[in-house]
C-alpha cells in the first residue's frame, strides 16, 4: 500500500514544452507583448475584412481629427486624411502589408538561411570557409542599405521590397546559424553522441538543433523587428509600396506634410510601428529566457 501511495505522490515532471511555456507565461511583461503581438498577427491574417470603411474611398470629411477631440466623430474613429479617407481602416489594413510583408519575409529568411547554416556548420572544409567569408562580408553591409541596392536593381513596389528584405535578412540567418553549430560542433558531448553510434540526423535532431533553438529565436525576432523597419522605412522614402496602398511607411511619407496641420497622419502609423517592433523584442527577449531556463 505504501508503495501505491508513493507512485501516486511522485512529483509530475513536465516536459520541456510545457516547462518553457510556463517560464514565458510567468513573465507578466511578455505576456502583455505576446497578447500585442497576437493582435497584430490577427489584424495581418484578417485585415481586410474588418475595416469599416473602403480604405481609398475619398469623402468630403477632410482632415477631420480623431474622435476624442471636439471636432472628431467616432464614425471616423481616428480621423480623416487630406483625402476624406478614414484612417483607422487604411491602418488596419497596412498592418497586413507591413506587418504582415515582414513575417513573410522571416519565413523565407528562416527556412532557406537556418538550413544552408547547418550545412555549413556541419560540413566545414573549403566550402564552409567561403560562404564564412562572403556572410562576414554582406553583414558588414546594414540591412536597409542592402534592401535599397536590391530595389534599385529590381525595381519599385511592395512586391519587389518584400523581396529585396528577405534577400537582405537570409545572410544574417545563415551567419547566426554556422557560428551556433561551429561553436557546438567543438562540444565534447557530440563527440560522446558520435562515439555510441548515433547517426548524423540524430546527432543534429538531438544534439545540435536543442542548443541553436535560443540562437534561432533571438535572430528571429530581431529580423523581424528589422524587416519591419525596412518594408516602412522604404515605403517612407517613396521606392517601396506605392499610393493609395495604406502602407504604414507610406502612409507617414503621404503624410508628413501635414505634420503641423493634421499630426494623427503622421504620428498613427508611426505608433503602429513602434508598438510592433516594441512588442515583438519583448516576446522575443522573453522567449529567449523562456527557452534558457526550460532546456536547463
Amino acid at each position: 500500500m505504501s508503495n501505491s501511495n508513493n507512485i501516486f505522490a511522485e512529483e509530475y515532471i513536465p516536459s520541456t514544452p510545457v516547462r518553457i511555456w510556463r517560464n514565458f507565461h510567468n513573465n507578466r511583461l511578455a505576456m502583455i507583448a505576446f497578447w500585442v503581438l497576437l493582435g497584430f498577427i490577427i489584424l495581418a491574417i484578417a485585415g481586410p475584412y474588418l475595416v469599416v470603411h473602403p480604405i481609398n474611398q475619398m469623402s468630403s470629411h477632410l482632415l477631420i481629427p480623431p474622435s476624442w477631440d471636439d471636432l472628431g466623430s467616432m464614425d471616423h474613429f481616428l480621423g480623416t486624411d487630406d483625402l476624406g479617407r478614414d484612417v483607422l481602416s487604411r491602418l488596419i489594413y497596412g498592418t497586413q502589408l507591413t506587418f504582415g510583408g515582414a513575417l513573410i519575409v522571416i519565413l523565407i529568411a528562416l527556412f532557406v538561411g537556418v538550413p544552408i547554416g547547418i550545412l555549413a556548420g556541419v560540413t566545414r572544409g573549403i566550402k564552409s570557409s567561403v560562404l564564412h567569408h562572403l556572410m562576414d562580408t554582406t553583414l558588414s553591409i546594414p540591412s536597409l542599405l542592402l534592401a535599397l541596392l536590391f530595389v534599385s536593381l529590381i525595381g519599385m513596389g511592395l512586391e519587389t521590397t518584400i523581396l529585396a528584405v528577405t534577400l537582405a535578412q537570409i545572410p544574417k540567418f545563415i551567419r547566426s546559424t554556422f557560428s551556433a553549430v561551429v561553436e557546438q560542433m567543438q562540444k565534447e558531448y557530440l563527440m560522446a553522441i558520435k562515439l555510441d553510434g548515433a547517426s548524423n540526423f540524430h546527432i543534429l535532431k538531438y544534439g545540435i538543433l536543442p542548443n541553436i533553438l535560443e540562437t534561432i529565436v533571438s535572430q528571429t525576432t530581431r529580423a523581424l523587428s528589422s524587416a519591419i523597419l525596412d518594408i516602412a522605412a522604404l515605403g517612407f522614402i517613396g521606392i517601396g509600396a506605392q499610393p493609395p496602398l495604406p502602407e504604414w511607411g507610406a502612409m507617414m511619407s503621404a503624410s508628413r506634410d501635414l505634420l503641423l496641420v493634421a499630426p494623427w497622419t503622421v504620428t498613427l502609423p508611426g505608433i503602429a510601428v513602434v508598438i510592433c517592433i516594441l512588442s515583438v523584442n519583448v516576446v522575443g527577449e522573453g522567449l529567449r529566457q523562456a527557452l534558457n531556463e526550460g532546456i536547463e
